[in-house]
Protein backbone atom coordinates (compact mmCIF):
# COMPACT_ATOMS: atom_id res chain seq x y z
CA UNK A 1 0.00 0.00 0.00
CA UNK A 2 1.35 3.76 -0.77
CA UNK A 3 1.57 6.22 1.95
CA UNK A 4 -2.08 7.82 1.72
CA UNK A 5 -3.36 4.37 2.25
CA UNK A 6 -1.45 3.54 5.27
CA UNK A 7 -2.76 6.64 6.90
CA UNK A 8 -6.08 6.04 6.19
CA UNK A 9 -6.18 2.50 7.68
CA UNK A 10 -4.34 3.51 10.43
CA UNK A 11 -6.99 6.46 11.03
CA UNK A 12 -9.69 4.17 10.33
CA UNK A 13 -8.06 2.10 13.83
CA UNK A 14 -8.37 4.86 15.83
CA UNK A 15 -11.82 5.77 14.51
CA UNK A 16 -13.09 2.32 15.88
CA UNK A 17 -10.92 2.24 19.05
CA UNK A 18 -11.10 6.21 19.81
CA UNK A 19 -8.45 7.04 22.32
CA UNK A 20 -9.77 9.96 24.83
CA UNK A 21 -7.19 12.14 23.48
CA UNK A 22 -5.36 12.03 19.96
CA UNK A 23 -2.45 14.22 18.72
CA UNK A 24 -1.39 14.59 15.47
CA UNK A 25 2.22 15.13 14.55
CA UNK A 26 4.37 14.75 11.14
CA UNK A 27 3.94 11.41 10.61
CA UNK A 28 2.32 10.12 13.87
CA UNK A 29 -1.05 9.48 15.35
CA UNK A 30 0.07 10.03 19.09
CA UNK A 31 -3.32 8.18 20.74
CA UNK A 32 -3.44 9.29 24.75
CA UNK A 33 -5.83 7.04 26.81
CA UNK A 34 -5.81 4.82 29.91
CA UNK A 35 -7.28 1.74 28.91
CA UNK A 36 -6.29 -1.58 28.19
CA UNK A 37 -6.65 -1.46 24.54
CA UNK A 38 -2.85 -1.07 23.18
CA UNK A 39 -4.03 0.71 20.04
CA UNK A 40 -5.63 3.95 21.72
CA UNK A 41 -2.75 3.96 23.66
CA UNK A 42 0.10 3.97 21.69
CA UNK A 43 2.06 6.15 19.09
CA UNK A 44 1.66 4.84 15.60
CA UNK A 45 3.86 6.39 12.40
CA UNK A 46 1.34 7.39 9.78
CA UNK A 47 4.26 6.19 6.82
CA UNK A 48 6.67 3.39 6.34
CA UNK A 49 9.60 5.54 5.28
CA UNK A 50 10.73 8.46 6.11
CA UNK A 51 9.41 8.41 10.16
CA UNK A 52 10.64 10.82 11.30
CA UNK A 53 12.62 9.74 15.19
CA UNK A 54 13.74 13.21 16.08
CA UNK A 55 9.78 13.67 17.18
CA UNK A 56 10.69 10.80 20.07
CA UNK A 57 10.91 13.08 22.95
CA UNK A 58 8.57 15.22 21.82
CA UNK A 59 6.26 12.13 22.11
CA UNK A 60 7.34 11.09 25.32
CA UNK A 61 6.56 14.54 27.14
CA UNK A 62 3.09 13.92 25.83
CA UNK A 63 2.29 10.51 27.55
CA UNK A 64 4.31 11.92 30.52
CA UNK A 65 2.70 14.95 30.47
CA UNK A 66 -0.81 12.82 31.18
CA UNK A 67 0.83 10.75 32.99
CA UNK A 68 0.42 7.57 30.95
CA UNK A 69 3.40 5.08 29.75
CA UNK A 70 4.90 5.83 26.30
CA UNK A 71 3.94 2.89 23.69
CA UNK A 72 4.63 2.83 20.13
CA UNK A 73 3.26 0.98 17.88
CA UNK A 74 5.60 0.47 14.65
CA UNK A 75 5.57 -2.22 11.63
CA UNK A 76 8.08 -4.82 10.81
CA UNK A 77 9.85 -3.12 7.00
CA UNK A 78 12.62 -2.05 5.88
CA UNK A 79 11.94 2.00 5.99
CA UNK A 80 11.34 1.38 9.66
CA UNK A 81 15.02 0.58 11.13
CA UNK A 82 16.51 3.87 11.96
CA UNK A 83 13.18 4.70 14.03
CA UNK A 84 13.77 0.85 15.79
CA UNK A 85 17.20 1.89 16.66
CA UNK A 86 16.16 4.71 18.18
CA UNK A 87 13.88 3.25 20.14
CA UNK A 88 16.30 0.56 21.14
CA UNK A 89 19.05 3.73 22.22
CA UNK A 90 16.21 5.08 24.39
CA UNK A 91 15.48 1.59 26.41
CA UNK A 92 12.02 0.19 24.42
CA UNK A 93 11.89 -3.38 23.51
CA UNK A 94 9.91 -4.89 21.49
CA UNK A 95 6.73 -7.22 21.85
CA UNK A 96 2.81 -8.70 21.48
CA UNK A 97 3.63 -8.60 17.84
CA UNK A 98 0.42 -8.03 15.92
CA UNK A 99 -0.14 -8.61 11.88
CA UNK A 100 -2.33 -6.68 10.25
CA UNK A 101 -4.57 -8.68 7.52
CA UNK A 102 -6.33 -6.84 4.67
CA UNK A 103 -8.56 -7.96 1.92
CA UNK A 104 -11.38 -7.65 -0.54
CA UNK A 105 -14.66 -7.60 0.97
CA UNK A 106 -15.62 -9.84 -2.17
CA UNK A 107 -13.67 -12.96 -0.54
CA UNK A 108 -16.05 -12.55 2.62
CA UNK A 109 -19.02 -15.30 1.75
CA UNK A 110 -22.23 -14.06 1.65
CA UNK A 111 -24.39 -14.17 5.27
CA UNK A 112 -26.15 -17.24 6.13
CA UNK A 113 -29.32 -16.57 7.08
CA UNK A 114 -29.68 -19.50 9.12
CA UNK A 115 -27.13 -17.98 12.10
CA UNK A 116 -29.17 -14.79 12.24
CA UNK A 117 -26.67 -12.00 12.55
CA UNK A 118 -28.40 -8.91 14.74
CA UNK A 119 -26.69 -5.99 14.08
CA UNK A 120 -27.18 -2.53 15.87
CA UNK A 121 -25.74 1.16 16.37
CA UNK A 122 -25.08 0.48 19.77
CA UNK A 123 -24.27 -2.61 21.75
CA UNK A 124 -26.76 -4.24 24.28
CA UNK A 125 -25.89 -5.93 27.60
CA UNK A 126 -25.98 -9.26 25.76
CA UNK A 127 -23.31 -7.86 23.70
CA UNK A 128 -21.27 -6.85 26.55
CA UNK A 129 -21.41 -10.16 28.41
CA UNK A 130 -19.62 -11.91 25.40
CA UNK A 131 -16.58 -10.12 26.89
CA UNK A 132 -16.64 -10.22 30.82
CA UNK A 133 -18.09 -13.74 30.35
CA UNK A 134 -16.06 -16.99 31.50
CA UNK A 135 -12.20 -17.17 29.52
CA UNK A 136 -12.22 -13.81 29.31
CA UNK A 137 -10.54 -10.98 31.34
CA UNK A 138 -12.92 -9.09 32.96
CA UNK A 139 -10.84 -5.96 33.44
CA UNK A 140 -9.71 -6.03 30.02
CA UNK A 141 -13.00 -6.62 28.66
CA UNK A 142 -15.17 -3.95 30.46
CA UNK A 143 -12.31 -1.49 28.89
CA UNK A 144 -12.94 -2.69 25.54
CA UNK A 145 -16.59 -2.55 25.37
CA UNK A 146 -15.76 1.21 26.69
CA UNK A 147 -13.68 1.93 24.69
CA UNK A 148 -15.44 0.19 21.08
CA UNK A 149 -19.25 2.02 22.58
CA UNK A 150 -16.85 5.09 21.81
CA UNK A 151 -16.30 4.43 17.88
CA UNK A 152 -17.59 6.24 14.88
CA UNK A 153 -19.86 4.73 12.33
CA UNK A 154 -19.59 1.32 13.81
CA UNK A 155 -22.20 -1.59 13.82
CA UNK A 156 -22.06 -4.22 16.39
CA UNK A 157 -22.94 -7.64 15.43
CA UNK A 158 -23.73 -10.36 17.50
CA UNK A 159 -25.27 -14.08 17.06
CA UNK A 160 -27.59 -16.08 19.66
CA UNK A 161 -26.34 -19.39 20.62
CA UNK A 162 -28.25 -21.61 22.82
CA UNK A 163 -30.61 -19.39 23.99
CA UNK A 164 -27.89 -16.36 24.52
CA UNK A 165 -25.28 -14.31 22.54
CA UNK A 166 -22.25 -16.29 21.70
CA UNK A 167 -20.20 -14.24 19.66
CA UNK A 168 -19.84 -10.77 18.85
CA UNK A 169 -17.70 -8.36 16.76
CA UNK A 170 -17.93 -4.79 15.19
CA UNK A 171 -17.26 -3.26 11.99
CA UNK A 172 -16.40 0.15 11.86
CA UNK A 173 -16.73 1.91 8.25
CA UNK A 174 -14.58 4.69 8.09
CA UNK A 175 -11.82 6.81 5.99
CA UNK A 176 -12.51 4.09 2.83
CA UNK A 177 -12.25 0.84 4.75
CA UNK A 178 -13.99 -1.63 6.62
CA UNK A 179 -12.29 -1.91 9.72
CA UNK A 180 -13.25 -5.17 12.43
CA UNK A 181 -12.73 -5.09 15.61
CA UNK A 182 -13.72 -6.91 18.78
CA UNK A 183 -14.31 -10.23 17.65
CA UNK A 184 -15.31 -12.48 20.46
CA UNK A 185 -16.82 -15.69 20.80
CA UNK A 186 -17.77 -17.31 23.89
CA UNK A 187 -15.16 -20.59 24.41
CA UNK A 188 -18.00 -22.70 24.07
CA UNK A 189 -19.67 -21.49 21.25
CA UNK A 190 -16.61 -21.82 19.17
CA UNK A 191 -16.38 -24.28 15.76
CA UNK A 192 -19.78 -23.73 14.94
CA UNK A 193 -19.29 -20.87 11.89
CA UNK A 194 -20.42 -17.92 14.38
CA UNK A 195 -16.92 -15.77 13.68
CA UNK A 196 -17.82 -16.26 9.69
CA UNK A 197 -21.05 -15.19 9.85
CA UNK A 198 -20.17 -12.02 11.21
CA UNK A 199 -17.45 -11.45 9.00
CA UNK A 200 -20.13 -12.52 6.04
CA UNK A 201 -22.30 -9.61 7.57
CA UNK A 202 -19.55 -6.95 7.42
CA UNK A 203 -18.29 -8.02 4.07
CA UNK A 204 -22.29 -7.53 3.27
CA UNK A 205 -22.57 -4.19 5.07
CA UNK A 206 -19.24 -2.87 3.59
CA UNK A 207 -20.39 -3.18 -0.19
CA UNK A 208 -23.70 -1.66 0.30
CA UNK A 209 -21.64 1.33 1.53
CA UNK A 210 -19.39 1.11 -1.71
CA UNK A 211 -16.13 -0.24 0.37
CA UNK A 212 -14.00 -2.45 -1.15
CA UNK A 213 -11.29 -3.26 1.45
CA UNK A 214 -11.27 -4.64 4.74
CA UNK A 215 -8.48 -5.36 7.43
CA UNK A 216 -8.32 -6.20 11.12
CA UNK A 217 -5.47 -7.07 13.64
CA UNK A 218 -4.65 -9.65 15.24
CA UNK A 219 -1.98 -11.14 17.77
CA UNK A 220 0.90 -13.18 16.02
CA UNK A 221 0.41 -15.68 18.49
CA UNK A 222 -3.85 -16.00 17.88
CA UNK A 223 -3.38 -19.09 15.56
CA UNK A 224 -7.27 -19.81 15.59
CA UNK A 225 -8.30 -16.39 14.88
CA UNK A 226 -5.83 -15.79 12.10
CA UNK A 227 -7.01 -19.47 10.33
CA UNK A 228 -10.25 -17.78 10.41
CA UNK A 229 -9.11 -14.65 8.88
CA UNK A 230 -6.97 -16.07 5.91
CA UNK A 231 -10.41 -18.64 5.26
CA UNK A 232 -12.01 -15.19 4.70
CA UNK A 233 -9.22 -13.95 2.11
CA UNK A 234 -7.85 -11.76 4.53
CA UNK A 235 -3.68 -11.92 4.54
CA UNK A 236 -1.05 -9.92 6.02
CA UNK A 237 0.28 -6.46 5.08
CA UNK A 238 2.89 -6.13 7.66
CA UNK A 239 3.05 -7.13 11.46
CA UNK A 240 3.80 -4.43 14.01
CA UNK A 241 5.37 -4.95 17.75
CA UNK A 242 4.54 -2.51 20.73
CA UNK A 243 7.54 -1.02 21.98
CA UNK A 244 7.44 0.00 25.57
CA UNK A 245 10.14 0.13 28.42
CA UNK A 246 10.74 -2.00 31.49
Amino acid sequence: MDEPDIEALERATLAAVPPTELVALDGWLVALDAGTVGRAHSAVPTRHVGVRHDLLPGIEAAYGARRLRPSFRVPRVPGSGPLQHALRDAGYTPRQPTLTLVGSVDAFAPPDPGHGVETAARPGTGWADVFLGSGFDPVDGASRVAILQRGRDTVFASVQWQGRIGAVGTACFSHGWCGVHGMRTAPDARGHGLASAILATFGAMARQRGLARVFLQVEEANATARSLYERAGLRTAWCSDYWRRG
